[in-house]
């Protein structure tokens, strides 16, 4: 068995077998996947940069990509274009999201329609522009009125979607009440143990709460989604929210283990209550507005994350932005800016550099080709290791164990 094989087992031991499987066949489909799914591989084998060892401390996604940027909504209820996965989030060189995103555009350049010698344009552009956004030193933020290209397209597009759409896509009216949509591959039934935990974990909650009432459970399905978070334990939870049947709400309850950057970044971290109050406390400091709704949850001893599903939270479609011209350059842009801005925002926090040490590395012109480089050379290791996986995929190491056997 290869070293590659015993680091993936690893780190996805005690994941849940029927969501695990699926994990490993999504991983096969492509390096692009491959890379999404295994971020405690990319950062334990960065190439030796200076780079990527002396910027700054910063707070990081920790797994930073293309695909890790969206819509939300905000508790001011204005929608926003940012970061929006933070369940790596941990103190790092600054350098270390930067390189992982242009990374992803080169490993992704299938999905950008791009070839190799325009993601690495793309990658430098990125580089450039995150860059002076830090030298500005000004954290900024994207809404609809100040968006353009795709990303304005998609705010734009969210203005008419509402709380029952929703609704009406997750769940059907039995009688007079709504109950959770099973359909066997977004949604799974939970047992009666799942269901009794789940409520009991929910309402330990909502006791702390003002209106307790709100969170009433109503129905209990588990949930299959995201890539790299496959196989953890995942809850879509539905409640009375403001009412029946059009005014309930729709609850994610995801676990949160350990960040796959723990063992890998050379910065001492702050002491958490627990991995999901990490993960949400490097959310709230790196986004320009706090989610609506986000809150740490225990059950059983781990931690959850629990956050509503909102009607409004999206993605650009890489595809549609491909077929225009200049499409795909501004939203990349956009991705740098926000970046940029997250890391001003949330610098001078708990171990991470001030605004003026960030604004310095920024202005630096020297190190921006040295972190290409670096991005290319950990985006080659990435299709290498990709091409390992899926050779031992087709041989069977990633088969499920048979009952019984060790």
């Amino acid at each position: 068995m290869s070293k590659l094989v015993r680091k993936i087992q690893k780190f996805n031991a005690g994941r849940l077998p029927e969501r695990l499987a699926m994990k490993y066949a999504n991983m096969r489909s492509g390096p692009f996947v491959f890379l999404r799914a295994t971020c405690h591989l990319y950062y334990n084998r960065l190439p030796d940069a200076p780079v990527l060892e002396k910027a700054p401390p910063a707070w990081t996604c920790g797994d930073l990509h293309l695909e890790n940027y969206g819509s939300y909504k905000g508790d001011n209820r204005q929608v926003y274009f940012d970061i929006n996965d933070f369940d790596e989030g941990i103190l790092a060189p600054a350098s270390w999201d930067a390189v992982r995103m242009v990374s992803s555009l080169i490993v992704g350049r299938e999905a950008l329609k791009a070839g190799e010698k325009e993601a690495l344009a793309l990658g430098d552009m990125f580089i450039r522009r995150w860059a002076d956004g830090l030298a500005d030193g000004h954290a900024r933020w994207v809404e609809r009125e100040i968006a353009d290209g795709p990303v304005r397209e998609l705010l734009t597009s969210l203005k008419s979607r509402q709380r029952i759409d929703l609704l009406s896509s997750r769940t059907v009216m039995h009688k007079t009440r709504r109950v959770l949509k099973v359909d066997d591959r977004k949604l799974l039934p939970a047992s009666k143990a799942q269901r009794e935990r789940v409520t009991a974990a929910i309402n330990a909650f909502a006791a702390r709460e003002p209106d307790p009432k709100f969170y009433r459970v109503l129905d209990i399905a588990r949930r299959v989604a995201g890539n790299g978070s496959l196989g953890l334990d995942r809850y879509l939870v539905l409640i009375q929210g403001r009412g029946a049947p059009d005014r309930h709400y729709l609850l994610d309850l995801k676990q949160s283990p350990p960040s796959a950057l723990a063992g890998a970044s050379p910065l001492k971290q702050p002491r958490w209550k627990n991995e999901a109050a990490r993960a949400i406390a490097v959310q709230r400091r790196m986004q320009a507005v706090p989610l609506a709704f986000l809150h740490d949850v225990e059950m059983d001893g781990a931690s959850y994350i629990l956050r509503e599903m909102q009607p409004i939270a999206d993605r650009v479609s890489l595809a549609e932005a491909a077929k225009q011209d200049g499409a795909i350059e501004s939203l990349v842009a956009t991705m740098a800016d926000c970046l940029a801005s997250a890391q001003l925002r949330s610098s001078g926090r708990q171990g991470s550099a001030n605004a003026d040490a960030l604004m310095d590395f920024g202005a630096r012109q020297k190190w921006r080709g040295e972190l290409l480089d670096a991005a290319l050379a950990a985006a080659r290791q990435v299709e290498d290791d990709w091409a390992a996986y899926s050779q031992a995929y087709d041989d069977g190491a990633f088969a499920p164990e048979a009952p019984g056997e060790a």
